[in-house]
């Protein structure tokens, strides 16, 4: 029997992905319903080859749905996320509403998939931080292989992972920086326009922000609660697509070219990594180039000759499909693939 799917937030940027991902999915899929605020009411977004009007959430009927992904924040998942699973929806939400709460599973299928089952005591699943998911998906075959003790990350996320706002805010202040037009920061504490910023988030009593943090607790939820986590979280001037330099010791000694070929053979990744290529292409993947691909992309494997059992590498994802809307729609795959939903 088909699935019906609510999309909560459906005119935001991983509303939109969410739609366009779910169009392409395998799965028998019955009615989509596009729900938003008030203020989006009737407004027009597209499933496919078919265009959807936005509904009111404050409206509409969630148990005509059997899945709603949500993706509306966390101060609407607090208050709506209970209210819709109440209606026997089971809702994947991708705000940080729910990331931490015992009784709600963090999931990424290529990490922890049967973590999904767990899903009955509140009918509600979370999605990982964006800058969580990429670097679990990379680490988790070196974990099965040579188990994860500590993990250092800088991570290179672009503004998209700060909504619609955030991304006009980089194209205004760039095109003023040209005409000698300076805009203030509005959605970053300083000009993001060429520029980075070492804060995303809210700063902590210990000096680190609320996005180290998830990156340290999430990672330790989902992978394994001995591992170590130090992040550093920096915004940097693109739109879309978040790069990672990871450094991750290891219980046992794996090499470089050994890592290569376990993480060429694990789901979701792709390695572009070939450091002796006689020709002058550079075999590496930037923010760029990850843009509307499903994959998680690995390059620059190599030893860290500072300290045993440790490497080094790159890693680049799509935040707006893997570490958002894809994330999402493949928790609602796993859902109907393994019958946990009621049609």
């Amino acid at each position: 029997m088909a699935t019906n799917f609510a999309i909560v937030g459906a005119t935001g940027n991983v509303g939109t992905e969410m739609l366009e991902i779910l169009s392409e999915s395998d799965m028998d899929i019955g009615e989509v319903y596009a729900v938003a605020s008030r203020n989006s009411l009737g407004r027009e977004v597209s499933f496919g080859d078919r265009t959807l009007k936005c509904l009111d959430i404050e409206t509409f009927d969630f148990a005509k749905c059997d899945i709603a992904l949500m993706s509306a924040g966390g101060t609407v998942s607090k208050e709506w996320s209970p209210r819709i699973a109440a209606k026997g929806a089971v809702v994947i939400d991708n705000s940080s509403a729910w990331r931490m709460d015992p009784d709600v599973p963090l999931v990424v299928p290529e990490v922890n998939a049967d973590a999904v089952e767990g899903f009955a005591k509140k009918n509600i699943i979370a999605n990982p931080n964006c800058s969580t998911i990429q670097m679990v998906v990379a680490l988790k075959p070196l974990h099965d292989r040579a188990g994860v003790k500590r993990v250092v990350v800088s991570t290179y996320q672009s503004v998209s992972g700060a909504g619609k706002k955030a991304m006009d805010e980089l194209w205004l202040q760039t095109k003023g920086i040209y005409v000698n037009n300076d805009l203030p920061a509005i959605n970053f504490p300083k000009q993001i326009a060429f520029n980075v910023i070492p804060q995303i988030d809210v700063f902590m009593d210990d000096g680190y922000t609320k996005e180290e943090w998830k990156m340290k607790v999430e990672t330790k939820k989902i992978l394994g609660s001995s591992i170590k986590v130090s992040a550093t979280c920096v915004r940097v001037p693109t739109f879309v697509g978040h790069a990672e330099a990871i450094n991750v010791e290891l219980g046992e000694e794996l090499s470089a070219d050994d890592a290569r070929a376990l993480l060429r053979e694990s789901p979701g990744l792709m390695v572009i990594d070939n450091p002796v290529a006689e020709d002058d292409e550079a075999n590496y993947i930037t923010p760029v180039e990850c843009v509307g691909e499903f994959a998680t992309f690995v390059s620059r494997i190599r030893e860290d000759s500072t300290q045993d059992n440790t490497l080094d590498m790159w890693v680049v994802s799509d935040n707006l499909r893997k570490g958002a809307a894809l994330n999402a729609v493949q928790i609602a795959e796993l859902l109907v693939h393994r019958k946990l939903v009621s049609n």
